[in-house]
């Protein structure tokens, strides 16, 4: 039988495994309660174990070595593997899967289907964050995250849920104040709600008018869709919004959607994860229960166009 390699000690490889993550001795001394000098001792003895250096000092952080790189992906594996055991054992099926989502999703799709999920997963509780900001997933600060981005975000994990779209909408309440919008072109003389919005002008293109200038205009963004449909439904004018978030207000007829031309963000929704944390049980089950749900829901729209995509004023994308 071949003669094992005796293993390093945890503490080096957890300090290795976050400076390798931040790319930061202070960053990851921050992190484990440590001191950087400690950290720096133990990735030392670390790299005196493997023969080999794991990282290159630099005068502003440090970088992995091809070979630290190599271990960086291994020591990060096996520490989740770690992780996710412990956690079973102390019956991590109970404890709360911290969704951090993007206000209009949170009020248009997860929040009223949330409690399926409940229903279906009994051991898995969970709690919305509505935030628009950047979390630190791997920190704990949520165990996933609904963002508007590329969907390219280092050492996470990113499944499209759906496609960004806007079109005008309108209520009853504006066409009692001002009229119907019987063509296009009459959105051009219409007042809108945030006319400055980027999105205006890539609409229009679509609709074969000339945009309106927007020079001396300041945006007017309420910072979410669930702040601006409200404007819409008070008949303060008209205003751009995602259809797939308000089929039941289309429907009841509290939203009326005059024209089928639908602009495309240029980014999508997606479902966003730590790469690492990709087998825990509670991330598994809600991902597969909201894909399927998206599958279902048929949010994947086919706009008229695909032209040059404008950047959302809404919920701008979020770097992880």
């Amino acid at each position: 039988m071949p003669t094992q390699l005796p293993l390093p000690p945890l503490t080096a490889v957890r300090a290795f495994e976050a400076a390798a993550r931040y790319g930061s001795f202070a960053r990851a001394a921050e992190e484990l309660g440590m001191t950087q000098a400690a950290v720096s001792y133990q990735i030392k003895q670390l790299e005196d174990r493997a023969g080999v250096p794991l990282f290159n000092r630099q005068p502003r952080g440090v970088k992995l070595t091809p070979d630290g790189a190599k271990l960086a992906a291994r020591a990060s594996d096996a520490l989740e593997i770690l992780r996710q055991a412990f956690a079973e054992l102390r019956q991590a099926s109970e404890e709360t899967l911290v969704i951090s989502v993007i206000a209009a999703f949170a009020a248009s799709i997860l929040g009223p289907r949330l409690w399926e999920f409940q229903i279906e997963n009994p051991d898995i509780a969970t709690r919305i964050d509505i935030n628009n900001k950047t979390v630190d997933i791997d920190a704990g600060e949520a165990g996933v995250a609904i963002r508007i981005g590329d969907g390219k975000w280092d050492g996470m994990h990113a499944d499209h849920l759906m496609r960004a779209t806007l079109t005008p909408m309108i209520s009853p309440a504006y066409i009692e104040r001002y009229g119907p919008l019987t063509c296009p072109s009459d959105v051009l003389t219409a007042p809108r709600v945030n006319p400055a919005h980027s999105g205006w002008a890539h609409w229009f293109k679509l609709a074969g008018l000339t945009p309106p200038s927007v020079e001396n205009l300041r945006s007017k963004s309420m910072g979410s869709q669930i702040f601006e449909v409200q404007a819409a439904k008070a008949g303060q004018g008209v205003t751009l919004l995602t259809p797939p978030y308000y089929r039941q207000e289309l429907a009841r007829g509290e939203l009326i959607q005059p024209f089928d031309i639908v602009a495309e963000s240029g980014f999508p929704v997606w479902l966003v994860y730590a790469e690492r944390r990709r087998k825990s049980p509670a991330i598994r089950a809600f991902r597969k229960w909201l894909l399927a749900e998206m599958q279902v829901l048929e949010t994947i729209g086919h706009p008229d166009s695909l032209d040059a995509p404008f950047d959302s004023a809404y919920e701008q994308p979020t770097k992880f």
